[in-house]
């Protein structure tokens, strides 16, 4: 079998960033298919290579997440372009993967299929345009609309969708009744990441021994909303809690939030550049909760964010400033907490049981592990995916 996986963002562990793609690539890769990934880079040039078995193919499209509305848009159609054009060079495929997000992803597909006979699965990771509509990025009624509209059409004429949270399985599925649509989270790649011993060498180089350490890792734009994050550290430093803070990342909101933390005297509060996965990994021995954040926006708590599975992996306390599936996924299983982002006292309270009720944050650190074990194993969920696939044959 030839699978070409769409993604305008694939990236490897040695680039950093989300890997999902590049999980999945590896896993239909190791199954004995051939794979091949049409993607972009911010290089002025075409560029090929072979990764682990995987035919990558870069196109040149710029694409920052300090862009604004019109920049993505453009960012997301040089795309669609490109790939029309390359396609045509693997019409003996047998099945195309489409991720989005973008959306624009699915014309890509749907030209392909009608092209070339060629059936797609496309891949739903934030609901668009839902998303961009409730963050007031879209606000024309009839631009809205056509959008909903590619949505509905691109769903219908995928042979099957795959989803990343129970949310957005529900959603589609009232979008397209009928449509097989298969739910496959993020995944907690739980043999790079495992629970640890803090090196007290690293401990000594970030400043942080004798503290317990919350970080935030992953983009830094206007969704994640990280101005609840800044309001944590400053509740933290004002009850003087023996807390250090980390924001690691790089995005379109990152410079006004330095210049935030400053104003407000946040010396518990340290940022660092956005790392490969070698350096999450490092960042995580010293950590000892991770931060996940989103906007207090509706259609933001439907979704999946890596960051969260990367915590699981390495055993960490998971703390949340949104409701929604994984809310109610990390109360249950008592992995971490939720605290209302208007009220950071809430933040210190909970925050402070886990300093000093002897046992608490240690049991949650090993639910934390446990979940990411037995329900989000980048193992298991390889083995749904390809048997997705392997139900095609």
């Amino acid at each position: 079998m030839k699978v070409l996986i769409l993604h305008q963002h694939f990236n490897t562990p040695e680039k950093g960033g989300a890997l999902r793609s590049y999980y999945l690539a590896t896993a239909l890769a190791a199954k004995g298919i051939e794979v091949t990934v049409i993607t972009a880079h911010n290089e002025k040039i075409y560029r090929q290579e072979t990764i682990e078995n995987i035919d990558v193919h870069y196109l040149p499209v710029a694409y920052d997440n300090r862009f604004g509305f019109f920049a993505r848009s453009r960012s997301f159609l040089k795309y669609v372009r490109q790939s029309v054009n390359l396609a045509r060079r693997f019409r003996n495929t047998d099945y195309c993967y489409a991720i989005s997000v973008p959306l624009t992803v699915g014309l890509v597909a749907m030209w392909i299929k009608l092209r070339y006979k060629i059936p797609y699965i496309f891949e739903v990771g934030d609901l668009w345009p839902e998303a961009p509509i409730q963050l007031g990025f879209i606000n024309n009624f009839v631009f809205a609309q056509s959008l909903y509209a590619l949505e509905k059409r691109i769903y219908k004429s995928a042979h099957a969708v795959v989803a990343l949270s129970p949310s957005i399985k529900s959603a589609i599925e009232k979008k397209v009744p009928g449509k097989p649509v298969h739910l496959i989270p993020n995944m907690a790649d739980c043999d790079f990441y495992k629970p640890e011993k803090k090196d007290a060498a690293l401990e000594h180089q970030y400043g942080v021994h004798g503290k317990l350490v919350v970080s935030y890792i992953g983009a830094i734009g206007v969704a994640n909303g990280l101005d609840s994050f800044l309001e944590c550290v400053n509740a933290s430093r004002k009850a003087q809690l023996p807390v250090h803070f980390f924001m690691c990342g790089d995005g379109a909101e990152l410079e006004r939030l330095k210049g935030h933390a400053q104003s407000m005297g946040l010396t518990n509060l340290t940022f660092l550049d956005f790392r490969n996965r070698d350096g999450v990994k490092e960042l995580l021995n010293i950590t000892d909760a991770t931060f996940i954040s989103f906007k207090q926006v509706p259609v933001l708590e439907t979704g999946s964010p890596n960051k969260l599975f990367d915590g699981l992996a390495a055993g960490k306390l998971i703390i949340i400033n949104f409701g929604g599936w994984l809310k109610q996924e990390i109360e249950s299983t008592q992995c971490g907490f939720y605290y209302n982002p208007q009220q950071p006292t809430e933040f210190i309270k909970k925050l402070s049981a886990h300093l000093y009720e002897g046992g608490l944050l240690e049991r949650a650190q090993a639910a934390s592990r446990k979940l990411g074990e037995e329900k989000y194993n980048r193992k298991i969920l390889s083995d749904s995916f390809t048997l997705i696939f392997n139900k095609l044959k």
